[in-house]
């Protein structure tokens, strides 16, 4: 059985839960919702399935009980994956130990520290909130003043007018897309616009990489180019496929329907 956390952000216009949920059904595939809000991982939780959380609330209960419910089921992509995409810099801290690509970053204490990142490249440098999401958040600064209170994640400016998001689905890079617009963030959320690419050999390589780094068994991979090749901005763990061309909720339940023949019923 194949049991589903659904995302929180879906919309009837935009459901992403929905449209893999109707490839499973495509596919005879056995599925129940599994509401964690529902459901106390001590008292009598599911045992022995495999679980896909499309999206998790970020709140401490999802996470622990789904943390919870990992220890007798199989999970995608596990709590682990998720909580080091959701961060910034555990993500970045993995990408260097893994010796990807990444723009220069700091993860800092003072402002004097942001002030002294900031000076060392250039005068101005990117803002990230560590826990952001859709590229809210986001912005260039010149100044340490203009910080709030800290921690400060920063990362080099690097100039740009697109960037490209790759979808990973187990050992392959499956969709892609290229994101622009007028401002810094090329968020689809913050007003970029995107539209299918081919995925290219050296995009599917890095982006591979970057999720097998982080412990994903699918992502999308935000990628920068620049002189060479390119640079691994971040890494979702739990990605949208908003303008791929690729069948991507029907890679996905087949890639869950795969997972979930292999799960092992447990003994006791």
């Amino acid at each position: 059985m194949i049991r589903i956390v659904r995302k929180p952000t879906d919309t009837p216009g935009d459901d992403s839960t929905a449209q893999v949920c109707a490839a499973l059904d495509a596919r005879c595939a056995a599925w129940m919702d599994l509401d964690l809000d529902a459901v106390d991982p001590f008292d009598c939780g599911p045992e022995g399935s495999l679980i896909w959380a499309c999206g998790l609330r970020q709140d401490g209960h999802q996470f622990e009980a789904l943390q919870a419910l990992a220890l007798a089921n199989r999970v995608v992509n596990t709590p682990d994956a998720i909580a080091t995409c959701a961060s910034k810099v555990a993500t970045t801290a993995l990408l260097i130990h893994a010796g990807l690509p990444s723009p220069a970053t700091g993860f800092l204490g003072t402002r004097n520290q942001a002030a002294a990142f900031i000076a060392a490249h250039g005068g101005g440098a990117v803002f990230k909130p560590v826990y952001g999401y859709d590229g809210n958040g986001i912005r260039l600064v010149d100044n340490a003043d203009d910080l709030d209170e800290p921690p400060y994640y920063l990362q080099e400016y690097v100039p740009n007018d697109e960037d490209y998001r790759i979808f990973v689905l187990g050992d392959g890079a499956v969709g892609a897309i290229r994101r622009t617009s007028p401002h810094l963030t090329h968020n689809i959320h913050q007003g970029g616009r995107g539209e299918a690419v081919p995925v290219a050999p050296g995009m599917a390589r890095l982006a591979v990489a970057a999720a097998r780094a982080v412990g994903a068994d699918y992502a999308g991979v935000d990628l920068l180019p620049v002189p060479g090749g390119f640079t691994v901005l971040e890494v979702n763990g739990t990605p949208n496929w908003h303008c791929m061309t690729a069948p991507i909720p029907a890679l996905l339940a087949d890639y869950l329907v795969r997972c979930e023949e292999s799960v092992t019923p447990l003994r006791r």
